[in-house]
């Protein structure tokens, strides 16, 4: 019913992704045939469903203020519940203006210039940026790498946050560029150092819908009392494509600590959705989850053939993409960096990847890419990426 392999027109979409301009900017001197698998943006159709529900939204022709009804709560709930097996109540959701922004929000609602976050690197870029924007230092708790997967060091972290006293953590769940699973007993016990040591923790699980290997885990279902401590941050947007309508949601069970939240969001207007926005969100919770199960099997299979290509190589490892449609690749034994492996790539094959040393702190040694491409995107990819292996290896 849904057709992966079609490719929609993303040059005339001006999306970022498929911008020769912002490509060249970033890259260097790009050809024009060029196969963009670095940002996390898919090239997939959004689900049918949602686009009819778009559709009849664009027939009615009128597009004003709207709010959170109660299907917009209700979709949430229902779907925490069937996908994620955990129990929201509506008192304790609120509208967010897409995760990055939240997370700048989230800082300047509980830190002062001068405080101090903490993170798990590598991670994704914009946990340090929404920081330093404000004037908020950066502390780094280095992931461990053991059997090629990502370990938390508990002892390491607990270390660090007793001696820089960060107001905030942020927790990327599953993790972000490696897509690793956290356990609900790793989760815990990050927990427990934060409350322990009076340190709010944020957890952003927008790559919760694409999973490969294991089953995810909510960090809702860590204890309750734990659980006072927290911040969920999350959206539709990464799981069904719609990143554009900067439509997201947050999940707090602490009063005292949604009340600080939900005022600096409101200090900043952020009081009332995008009507697509909305749509979209509860079309995709309600009626998409065949399109999600579809999407997922076909990024899976575009992983398969990552693997397949990463294996045939002694001086490639990847490790295994539990979640999410971003693979991460060693390159460590090339003997060059990412950057230079990527800046490489992207001039002489036009393959375009994401440089490990975008991701904070510990990922130099590392390229992310993304596989939410249609499958010939992909083994052309590999095919010319096979080309500049060999003469690489030569």
């Amino acid at each position: 019913m849904y057709k992966f392999d079609y490719k929609p027109d993303r040059v005339n979409e001006k999306c970022r992704k498929w911008d020769l301009n912002i490509i060249r900017d970033k890259f260097g001197d790009v050809s024009e045939n060029f196969i963009p698998m670095w940002i996390a943006d898919m090239d997939f159709k959004i689900p049918t469903e949602v686009e009819e529900k778009f559709m009849d939204a664009i027939k009615r022709g009128v597009f004003g203020y709207t709010y959170c009804y109660d299907e917009f709560y209700d979709a949430v709930i229902n779907w925490q519940k069937d996908m994620h097996n955990v129990d929201v109540k509506k008192e304790e959701i609120t509208l967010t203006y897409g995760t990055v922004s939240t997370l700048h929000y989230t800082v300047q609602a509980f830190c002062k210039e001068g405080d101090s976050i903490i993170l798990n690197t590598p991670v994704y870029d914009p946990f340090e940026s929404c920081a330093k924007k404000q004037g908020v230092n950066v502390i780094s708790n280095t992931l461990d790498v053991i059997d090629n997967r990502y370990y938390i060091n508990f002892e390491t972290l607990e270390t660090q946050i007793k001696e820089h006293k960060p107001k905030l953590m942020m927790f990327c769940t599953p993790h972000n560029p490696s897509g690793r699973i956290w356990s609900v007993e790793e989760m815990s016990k990050v927990a427990r150092i934060c409350k322990d040591n009076g340190v709010a923790l944020i957890a952003d699980e927008v790559h919760a819908e694409h999973i490969h290997y294991g089953e995810f885990n909510s960090i809702l279902k860590i204890e309750d009392e734990l659980l006072e401590n927290v911040i969920l941050l999350t959206s539709p947007n990464k799981g069904f494509n719609l990143g554009g309508l900067k439509t997201s949601y947050s999940i707090v069970r602490n009063k005292e600590l949604r009340t600080i939240f939900k005022n600096k969001l409101q200090q900043n207007s952020i009081t009332s959705p995008n009507v697509f926005g909305i749509i979209g969100l509860i079309t995709s919770y309600n009626e998409c989850r065949d399109w999600l199960k579809g999407v997922n099997e076909y990024i899976k299979g575009n992983y398969e053939l990552l693997e397949a290509w990463v294996n045939k190589y002694k001086n490639l490892s990847m490790m295994q993409m539990e979640s999410s449609y971003l693979a991460w690749v060693n390159i460590s034994e090339l003997g060059m960096t990412a950057k230079e492996l990527t800046d490489r790539l992207a001039v002489e094959s036009g393959v375009l990847l994401e440089d490990g040393s975008h991701f904070v702190n510990d990922g130099d040694d590392y390229i992310r890419v993304n596989l939410g491409t249609q499958r010939e995107n992909v083994i052309e990819a590999l095919n010319r990426m096979d080309k500049f292996m060999i003469n690489f290896n030569k």
